[in-house]
């Protein structure tokens, strides 16, 4: 079983696939297969429990499928924009940031956030821009960068509870800074950003004028009366910033491809005219059934925050502290926990996960490719990073079900330590 597969050496495939190798873009050659993808099919050619990748396993709301049959029913099945769909996100960013926003010219639809990310990006960042990240880290970011021909910096978050160093952020600038990537709620580690790391963050920003692009796809998964800030809401702020976010998380609905970017008219443009070049349009009946979920009351959200979500985060925690797992920092949004390995237990994450797999059906994702040592500004030792290799992110937006099955199977497979034993 293969964990973070590294690109296939030429000497190793036959000469018809040696002669394409080197048909291939240097940019092509430095990417690999999504391990969380991996994870993902190994879970479906297994039959495993998927704990792994970030997409709830129940139902989407009936009132978003219903406008989505609908749609395809009545024939919106070619290229489309719907409007209708600006017009709403100005609505709410006016409602619940305060943020006034051009529907006709500030926002652009995507196919998912991960292009709307991507094409923000594509939109601001040159060859040798570099591009503060926060990490632990989301692995798509930097891939988008890297496309780019931007240089990833990364500022390490301080464990266990993920805290924001203002001195080492500002060491992190340079000349050659253009951006600073913020994702808040944070994939993996639940962490919501307080104003006052905001306020360090925006304070950087405005001395070295650059743009912060956020990730705010789990706006709407807090827990225990923790709020989402937008950063764009901060003095100052909207006019350096790119919001991305979509309908996935919100609504349970991950394969359906609806995104957003929300940037002042110059970078929405930018932002537009490369979506248009690359995919054309989003998928025209789920644009339809995204007006719909948009316009959903606001009961709905509450519902998902604290009757949905915040219990299930709540029974992950109980189930993993029970099995000998530390959790010393409980997840304020999103729906992961980054879990760190029971004490007494020996094994690197990689190899916790390959057991866990083995012994008991159940796939979660290694912490340590969520971390980027090679890459941070200040080179931590072996030693002051090995807390990269203690750590698993499970994702618990899954239904009753199958977290009821997932924690008999820890229960089944964990001894009197709380840790697998290793098969060699």
């Amino acid at each position: 079983m293969l964990l973070y597969q590294k690109p296939t050496h030429p000497a190793a495939l036959g000469s018809r696939e040696r002669a394409m190798e080197g048909k291939l873009s240097s940019v092509a050659k430095k990417f690999a297969p999504s391990p969380i993808q991996e994870l993902s099919h190994l879970a479906q050619r297994c039959n495993a429990i998927n704990l792994a990748e970030g997409f709830p396993d129940f139902p989407a709301p009936p009132h978003i499928k219903d406008a989505a049959v609908s749609a395809i029913n009545s024939d919106f099945n070619q290229y489309r924009h719907v409007q209708g769909i600006c017009d709403q996100l100005a609505f709410i960013m006016k409602r619940t940031h305060g943020l006034n926003v051009d529907p006709l010219t500030d926002v652009a639809i995507c196919c998912g956030q991960t292009e709307a990310f991507a094409a923000a990006i594509f939109a601001v960042i040159d060859r040798g821009d570099e591009v503060v990240l926060f990490d632990p880290c989301y692995e798509t970011y930097e891939g988008c960068i890297t496309m780019a021909g931007g240089i990833p910096v990364y500022v390490a978050l301080d464990p266990p509870q993920w805290t924001l160093d203002p001195d080492k952020l500002m060491k992190s600038f340079t000349s050659k800074t253009k951006a600073i990537v913020l994702n808040s709620p944070h994939n993996p580690t639940g962490k919501v950003f307080s104003r006052e790391e905001l306020e360090v963050i925006a304070e950087a920003c405005g001395k070295w004028d650059c743009l912060a692009i956020t990730d705010e796809v789990y706006e709407y998964i807090t827990f225990n009366n923790q709020k989402h800030v937008s950063i764009a809401t901060l003095p100052g702020m909207q006019e350096r910033t790119i919001i991305t976010s979509s309908l996935s998380k919100t609504f349970s609905v991950t394969g359906w491809r609806i995104g957003w970017a929300i940037a002042p008219a110059s970078a929405a443009s930018a932002i537009r005219n490369i979506h248009v070049k690359i995919t054309d349009s989003a998928p025209a009946p789920f644009q339809e059934a995204a007006l719909t979920a948009l316009r959903s009351p606001s009961e709905y959200f509450e519902i998902l925050r604290r009757q949905e979500y915040q219990l299930k985060r709540d029974v992950s925690v109980k189930l993993l502290t029970s099995v000998g797992f530390r959790i010393q920092f409980q997840p304020q949004g999103s729906f992961f926990l980054f879990a760190e390995l029971p004490k007494n237990c020996l094994l690197s994450d990689v190899e916790y996960v390959k057991e866990l797999i083995k012994q008991a059906g159940v796939v979660v994702v290694p912490g340590r490719g969520f971390f980027h040592t090679e890459s941070s500004l200040d080179q931590p030792s072996e030693e002051n990073c090995s807390y990269q290799k203690r750590y698993i992110r499970v994702a618990f937006c899954k239904s009753d079900a199958t977290l009821t099955t997932a924690a008999q199977k820890f229960g089944e497979l964990m001894n009197a330590g709380g840790c697998p034993k290793l098969h060699y």
